[in-house]
């Protein structure tokens, strides 16, 4: 087996119907493909339209929500390609997308991982790259000045936003939405860390890829199209206040030693501030307004 496409899903049959239909009209030409499908416990008739459209997948149903991480660790564990395709149920590769990932990544067996340009459905480029975020990246971004300055390659570095996807280049952590990865890295560095459940766990790992001497690579040779947060969008305060807390997880996890005790202190409180603000307009963006009468 080559290829083992992974897709973790809850609540989005229709994304996950144009998912599967995607692979299943643009397969690799050369490559032998199985596709593993795990849903979360979903009550929108995922599963059933899985099991009744698409019966070529291996379709997992969770009795319960289990988060992304550990639902894609137990698939990846049940898959039997030399290639895992990490893939979101609310992306759809194009035409010659898997051939070209496959392709990038057997160029180099320092490869680990592969990604490719991922557009909005109206063909806009999506900006799913950035760099590994450090105490000068998250003031930048919480002060705003990488929105104010976003062709700076100090200010706007976090999220690339200098950068137009147009070049080949090494990458810090492309979004697993669409991402290729090579078993034997996952066996050498291990699979994502469950206590990242739903945000930075793809982080994490590229984190640990990177440490460990292997190569993420970004490709605009291949596109697909990402819907983007089709299943985090349905409960987006919960959503803006795990992705914060997993961003200080991530730094207890990496930097505790790399920065003393009342950086990480202030960095704990700006981001920590910065999602209570988030919260708030998030909030007031769904309070229904009333005209007076």
């Amino acid at each position: 087996m080559t290829l083992s496409v992974c897709i973790v899903n809850w609540n989005t049959r229709e994304d996950l119907r144009l998912a599967l239909t995607s692979l299943r009209d643009h397969p690799p030409q050369q490559a032998q493909v199985e596709t593993l499908v795990w849903d979360n416990a979903s009550t929108d008739g995922s599963a059933q339209m899985v099991r009744g459209d698409f019966p070529e997948a291996k379709l997992t149903e969770s009795p319960d929500n289990v988060g992304y991480a550990r639902a894609n660790n137990a698939l990846i564990q049940a898959s039997q390609g030399e290639f895992i395709l990490l893939m979101n149920p609310d992306v759809q590769v194009l035409p010659g997308t898997l051939d070209t990932l496959l392709a990038k990544a057997k160029q180099d067996e320092r490869i680990a991982a592969v990604a490719c340009r991922l557009l909005y459905p109206d063909g806009r480029l999506q900006h799913s790259v950035r760099e590994f975020p450090t105490a000068g990246l998250i003031i930048w971004e919480t002060l705003g000045l990488s929105r104010l300055f976003p062709h700076s390659r100090t200010l706007g570095a976090y999220r690339m936003t200098w950068w137009d996807y147009a070049d080949e280049r090494d990458v810090d952590q492309p979004m697993a939405s669409l991402l290729l990865v090579r078993k034997r890295a996952l066996d050498q560095v291990g699979l994502f860390d469950e206590a990242f459940p739903l945000f930075f766990n793809d982080v994490d790992l590229c984190y640990r890829l990177k440490q460990a001497g292997w190569r993420i690579l970004f490709t605009p040779d291949a596109e697909a199209v990402h819907r983007h947060a089709a299943s985090t969008s349905q409960r987006r305060p919960q959503a803006i206040a795990a992705s914060h807390e997993g961003l200080i997880r991530f730094l207890r996890k990496h930097y505790s030693t790399r920065y003393s005790r009342l950086t990480m202190l202030l960095l704990t409180a700006l981001i920590r501030t910065t999602a209570w603000a988030r919260l708030l307009l998030a909030t007031l963006a769904c309070t229904p307004r009333h005209r007076a009468p």
